[in-house]
């Protein structure tokens, strides 16, 4: 009777185990569709930001590229004058209009260039967070497809576990379930454990030893005076396990 008793304990506490890691799914998975969704729209937000930049760095740059285009045009028409120039006053004033135009396309050269750079650096980053966007997208379409067939998986296992509950408890004295259900409400699983060479593998303490010869004496169910879950000698359940394959041989 003892040892039916922890058996049923154990099969109880595999359904809890099962039903606790299919309830934490069908919890998390709406939760995991969230955030890939987020994570899109921030990728996207990052790329947008982009975009923007880079469109005004393309509008600076072909604001540069025309200025320095009007310059050029300006110095032949200057260079093409001081051939007319008929005193050195003129061509003095004429000399320090274009070395004045000169330094300022060399300017406008160098800012040119570090645009150009800016423009490649921020063109590479849209290319990268645009696939970023793109393979999130695809993980998003993918996940949002399996949400409803994991879902319902998950649902209809939970129901038979709800049945193979109610059996298992049908066939555990009250007393004994109402024990289990008391220490599952304030510990987390496991509930029952064994305990191996007088040491409970819950909490990985050893039981005192009168409380260890109770237990292997297999007469009531104990617990453990360091966590308080439920144990049962393992060698109990291996005998018992050994004694059905001699049966089923």
């Amino acid at each position: 009777m003892y040892q039916k008793q922890i058996e049923q304990l154990v099969i109880l506490q595999q359904i809890d185990g099962e039903m606790i890691s299919l309830t934490a799914e069908v919890e998390n998975a709406p939760k995991e569709i969230a955030s890939l969704e987020k994570k899109c729209r921030d990728v996207e937000a990052q790329r947008d930001q982009v975009r923007e930049k880079l469109g005004y760095l393309t509008d600076q740059l072909s604001r540069l590229e025309t200025d320095i285009e009007d310059d050029h045009v300006r110095m032949k028409k200057s260079k093409s004058k001081m051939m007319m120039v008929g005193n050195s006053k003129e061509y003095n004033a004429m000399v320090r209009e274009m070395d004045s135009l000169e330094k300022l396309n060399r300017s406008r050269d160098e800012e040119k260039v570090a645009f150009a750079e800016e423009v490649e650096r921020q063109t590479t980053a849209d290319r990268e967070l645009s696939e970023q966007t793109e393979a999130l997208r695809a993980d998003l379409e993918t996940a949002q497809a399996g949400l409803k067939t994991r879902l319902d998986a998950a649902g209809k296992r939970i129901a038979e576990l709800s049945e193979q509950r109610t059996h298992a408890c049908g066939v555990i004295p009250k007393p004994i379930l109402s024990r289990y259900e008391f220490i599952r409400s304030r510990l987390a699983n496991p509930v029952i454990v064994s305990v191996t060479n007088g040491v409970c593998s819950g909490c990985n303490i050893s039981i005192p030893p009168q409380a260890f010869i109770e237990l292997q004496k297999g007469q009531q169910i104990l617990s453990c005076p360091n966590c308080q879950r439920l144990i049962y000698w393992d060698q109990h359940i291996m005998s018992q396990e050994k004694a059905e394959e001699a049966q089923e041989a």
